[in-house]
């Protein structure tokens, strides 16, 4: 079943949500309590204490009766001043068992609660005539409801804010998870720790840490294999290039076969950059400027092939053989694609709180199939289907790989007017550690 878009969609905001509408409802289930129960409680207590009062006055001796009577408020009624009784629900049904229940079964109560409210009781078992009791406000009868309702809210803004609290502190291991999930995703060596985890989250963290491991032996035994099938492969290339030049023999037979060794090569060096990535390369303060126009010169030594279009940048860390080689691949791309119509830009963009430098490689070739425009980053793919080549489908791999290891990222896009550009983004000034991946 699909959750409604009005439905809160994280743990956090459900959780909290769920916090607050369970003590709304048990303050509003309190609130209803009160009002039907705390009248009843606190008018069986003033029932209970008006008998006692009057067990006092008929107990005490003649002459001392009238200070008891002023003391409590007692008036002694007779004859035909005595009003008949207020039904009040379910006050009168209260003060009636009580009574009975206190000075006898025979005992009469008339409920007044109105100008001045008042308890008529007569009890034949302690003495003749009516006493009139005083009746006084109960603490809650003379609250407005609003100022009760009021109480409630602001404990249940308290209760809200202490979830609140206790739901971010519960959130905190899938934040955790969802950060070395992400880290893990680009190539970053990571793993959780279980000493002060949750024990909920204790087997989650442990299955991670397995994944994060079994992925990082693939890795390394994928590595290991490609080094193994490049550096067996460059041998007999080596020798076959040797023997080839010692031919002297310079027909076209012999130019294609040197051409295919060198296309190998290219293949094989392809490979071992992949495998190597620049890891362990040190970070240095890097003019980026003066190494694109480095990296350019080769291609423009007979004509200009790459144009240069560039802006002041000031230098920030990088790898510095890195960056010449994701230079060279786009480059290298570029013009296998376009011929001499590649473009080069650099320039600094973003506001002042997060700049970042923008290169971007520009060529007017055929472009990229829009729904291959992800996948081609992937080892081994290729974009033949509208830029056809040869290769190893791994420069641009390798491109994302050097950016990402800059904490930065790399987009392709088409040109409106034909063509494709490599857009690659950098921080400024995020100097990344040697083992930061």
């Amino acid at each position: 079943m699909k959750t409604p878009l009005w439905f809160p969609q994280s743990f956090f905001s459900r959780t909290l949500w769920l916090v607050l509408i369970v003590v709304l409802f048990s303050k509003a289930l309190t609130l209803v309590y009160l009002l039907m129960n705390e009248d009843v409680l606190v008018d069986r207590q003033y029932s209970h204490g008006v008998a006692l009062t009057l067990r006092a006055y008929w107990a005490a001796d003649e002459s001392n009766r009238d200070q008891i009577a002023e003391a409590a408020g007692l008036i002694k009624v007779v004859g035909s001043g005595v009003p008949a009784g207020e039904q009040h629900w379910p006050y009168s049904e209260i003060y009636q068992r009580q009574m009975q229940a206190e000075l006898g079964a025979d005992t009469e109560v008339r409920l007044r609660m109105h100008a001045p409210p008042a308890l008529w009781v007569r009890a034949p078992s302690l003495g003749d005539g009516w006493m009139k009791v005083p009746l006084y406000p109960h603490p809650l009868r003379g609250q407005k409801i609003w100022s009760v309702l009021g109480w409630f809210l602001a404990i249940g803004l308290l209760s809200t804010a202490s979830a609140w609290i206790f739901v971010s502190q519960l959130n905190q291991p899938l934040k955790r998870l969802v950060y070395a999930a992400r880290q893990l995703g680009q190539g970053r060596s990571v793993r959780l720790p279980i000493s002060d985890t949750p024990s909920e989250m204790t087997e989650v963290y442990r299955a991670f840490n397995q994944m994060a491991e079994d992925v990082e032996q693939a890795g390394r035994e994928r590595e290991l294999m490609l080094a193994g099938v490049s550096h067996d492969l460059r041998t007999p290339l080596t020798r076959l290039r040797l023997s080839l030049e010692l031919m002297g023999s310079h027909n076209d037979l012999t130019d294609d076969m040197v051409r295919d060794i060198e296309d190998m090569d290219a293949i094989l060096d392809q490979f071992l950059a992949f495998i190597r990535d620049g890891r362990d390369e040190s970070v240095e303060e890097v003019d980026l400027s003066e190494l694109v126009r480095e990296v350019a010169a080769p291609y423009n030594q007979n004509i200009e092939k790459v144009r240069l279009r560039l802006e002041p940048i000031p230098p920030f860390p990088l790898r510095r053989v890195s960056m010449k080689r994701l230079l060279n691949n786009l480059i290298g791309n570029a013009l296998n694609h376009a011929g001499t119509e590649v473009e080069v830009a650099a320039y600094v963009s973003g506001d002042t709180s997060a700049p970042y430098v923008v290169l971007s490689v520009m060529d007017r070739g055929a472009g990229i199939d829009p729904s291959e425009l992800e996948a081609i980053f992937n080892p081994f793919t290729r974009g033949d289907r509208a830029r056809g080549g040869k290769g190893t489908g791994l420069g641009l791999a390798i491109v994302k790989r050097i950016a990402s290891m800059h904490g930065g990222n790399v987009e392709l896009r088409n040109r409106v007017d034909g063509g494709l550009e490599a857009r690659v983004r950098l921080p400024l000034g995020l100097l990344l550690p040697r083992d930061a991946v």
